[in-house]
């Protein structure tokens, strides 16, 4: 932590939470899919897949940019074809998409913005 903790200061370890606790989350609905019992040869299957991995690189700070934005890209597909389709496009709460959009935005941010601090990927040197 650095000594001046003026807003801008903190920001790589705000963004780094953001990071760690979206991810795991993340992580934690694949891990319910892997339970439940998904077949791997199917659409769900598939995205528990990328939930699992795609979440354990991401709490590790690996590869974020790409993975990131793999995984926004995931959950907008989820949005439209899961929930938007199930009902009104508008309401989220409604058609049961919130978290969905809330991971698509969050993982679309962390593709521009980078892992923050105390991501693996500035120990590798990666941008």
């Amino acid at each position: 932590m650095p000594s001046d903790t003026t807003p801008s200061s903190l920001r790589p370890y705000a963004l780094a939470l953001l990071r760690i606790a979206a991810a795991y989350m993340f992580f934690l609905h694949g891990g319910a899919k892997l339970l439940g019992g998904v077949p791997w040869p199917s659409l769900v299957g598939v995205a528990m897949v990328l939930e699992l991995v795609g979440g354990a690189l991401l709490v590790l700070g690996l590869f974020v940019r790409p993975v990131a934005f793999i995984l926004s890209g995931e959950m907008a597909v989820a949005y439209f074809t899961a929930h938007a389709s199930a009902s009104n496009f508008w309401l989220p709460l409604k058609n049961h998409g919130e978290s969905a959009a809330l991971f698509c935005f969050i993982f679309l941010y962390l593709a521009a913005a980078g892992g923050g601090a105390w991501a693996l990927d500035r120990k590798r040197g990666a941008r």
